[in-house]
């Protein structure tokens, strides 16, 4: 069994540069906005008809738009540097979880070893079969798993019991009543975490041969079981 990495080695990522990048352009194109809305105003000023010069009220109501314009960009920026941050403390909230087993739907990185599935058959199934796929979608076994057992060790064979070469697996679970299938589902498997980063779309969990998956996409969490996965 493998210790289980703690969080104090855990780094956490800087905010990704392309954010960093928009904001600081953003802060820029206001500044420079700022700046020509004073030189257009007091040209307006130096230029006005002085027999008939602009009502002050229009002056408060340009300033005041605005004013109003540049407090939205500077409260948008706030929130993007919160949520970025929120971001961040969630990701050090799951640097625990790195060494951990998960189980997740996502495909399985096969490499001669047994793999633990946890299908879960529809309620009222009588039977179940499980069908296997290789990474160019084609199926490359289908077999029946018994009921009510839980987790299952998929042994990486084809349907004449041939070993299946290493590489990348997924599975679904076809749930049968009475002979007919009434529905087929994604099979979740048990996998070692190797890291946790922020990705484009939130935190990312890469686990075992390099697959990467959502964080949110974990059903379960346990210790490193001794089984060689």
């Amino acid at each position: 069994m493998e210790p289980i990495a703690s969080a104090s080695n855990f780094t956490q990522p800087s905010p990704p540069s392309g954010q960093t990048g928009q904001r600081d352009a953003a802060a820029s194109a206001l500044s420079s906005d700022f700046e020509t809305f004073l030189l257009m105003l007091t040209t307006q000023m130096e230029n006005q008809d002085p027999l008939n010069p602009i009502e002050s009220q229009d002056f408060a109501v340009q300033l005041a738009t605005f004013s109003g314009v540049e407090q939205q960009v500077r409260t948008n920026a706030l929130l993007e540097n919160l949520a970025g941050g929120m971001g961040l403390t969630s990701l050090s909230q799951l640097a625990g979880w790195v060494g951990m087993e998960a189980r997740v739907v996502a495909p399985v990185a096969f490499e001669g070893a047994p793999v633990e599935l946890a299908p879960e058959p529809a309620p009222g199934s009588d039977g179940a079969e499980l069908i296997v796929y290789d990474a160019f979608g084609r199926q490359v076994s289908r077999e029946t798993v018994p009921l009510g057992q839980g987790t299952i060790a998929w042994a990486g064979v084809d349907e004449n019991g041939q070993p299946l070469e290493p590489g990348q697996y997924s599975f679904e679970l076809a749930s049968i009543s009475q002979g007919e299938v009434t529905s087929v589902q994604p099979v979740a498997h048990y996998t070692r975490i190797g890291e946790a980063r922020q990705g484009l779309n939130g935190i990312e969990l890469v686990v075992a041969g390099g697959v990467v998956v959502p964080s949110d996409s974990v059903t379960a969490l346990r210790e490193p079981q001794v089984t060689g996965l």
